[in-house]
């Protein structure tokens, strides 16, 4: 079987790891997600109603962007992920409008060996994600349990 993606030896501490491509969020991606996940906020689906807000304009859905800048971060940090353990320091910095578009990166922060199977380890990792003007709206830290490299 052929192995895609990188192990836990594969980082290294202080590594900061791009992820690409970008994405746009457009109003319809919001929409569905806001109505998926029951979220009755009309700042996320009421143009006229946001209209009348401090930002005047609907606002993307920040559960929306936490889950697109996890999602850019798989290829490159948790495909040979066995579980995602924790996910902390979630912070929303900035409005993310429809529209805008996503881009994210990773750093390692922390490496730990599992004590009792000698097959995985810890990565402990902080994404960043901004918009098309370079603006971070949102960073996020979690813990992936990773698989390590296969015996040959």
């Amino acid at each position: 079987m052929q192995q895609h993606g990188r192990f836990y030896e594969d980082y290294a501490v202080g590594e900061v790891v791009p992820h690409w491509p970008g994405r746009t969020i457009r109003d319809a991606d919001d929409t569905w997600f806001t109505l998926l996940t029951m979220n009755t906020n009309p700042l996320h689906f009421d143009e006229h109603y946001a209209a009348q807000t401090q930002h005047g304009r609907c606002l993307v859905n920040g559960v929306l962007v936490f889950a697109i800048a996890v999602g850019m971060s798989v290829a490159d940090m948790s495909l040979n992920a066995i579980a995602n353990l924790e996910y902390e320091s979630v912070k929303h910095l900035a409005p993310t409008f429809h529209g805008d578009t996503l881009y994210a990166e990773s750093t390692v922060l922390e490496k730990t060996e599992s004590r009792s199977k000698p097959d995985r380890g810890v990565l402990y990792v902080e994404t960043r994600c901004r918009n098309q003007r370079d603006e971070t709206v949102l960073t996020l830290r979690r813990r992936i349990l990773m698989a390590k490299r296969p015996p040959r």
